[in-house]
């Protein structure tokens, strides 16, 4: 089973970090949602850091803010993933070149349509 951790990981179901937890999961993978201060996320376990992730990550799938974005890619790159999805809005051109500095497999685009699905399939409230 492939596993993914989503970065930015939300309860809300009207962010796209609940939309990609959902997609994965309709997708079959295994989902590690990461958020700081959350306990659970549409059933599945949240950690608070990619570092407590207690198996090998496949992907990881970015849904932050820019800033906060920069000062975890030492996480991400530690984490060693094969590909990292900086999804629309989360990167911007400096932090790209910056993971790619890293070693990190940064890839620009929405990770959710990459797995065959598109965000509209996965209705907010």
């Amino acid at each position: 089973m492939e596993t993914v951790a989503v970065l930015g990981a939300s309860r809300n179901p009207n962010k796209y970090g609940n939309k990609s937890v959902r997609a994965y999961l309709r997708a079959g993978y295994k989902v590690f949602p990461i958020h700081p201060r959350e306990t659970e996320i549409e059933g599945q376990r949240v950690y608070p850091t990619l570092a407590e992730v207690p198996e090998a990550i496949a992907r990881i799938t970015v849904y932050l803010p820019p800033a906060v974005t920069r000062t975890l890619l030492p996480q991400i790159a530690a984490a060693g993933a094969a590909e990292v999805f900086f999804n629309p809005g989360s990167a911007d051109d400096a932090i790209v070149t910056e993971a790619r500095a890293l070693g990190i497999p940064a890839i620009e685009a929405c990770s959710i349509v990459d797995i065959g699905l598109r965000p509209s399939q996965f209705p907010g409230n």
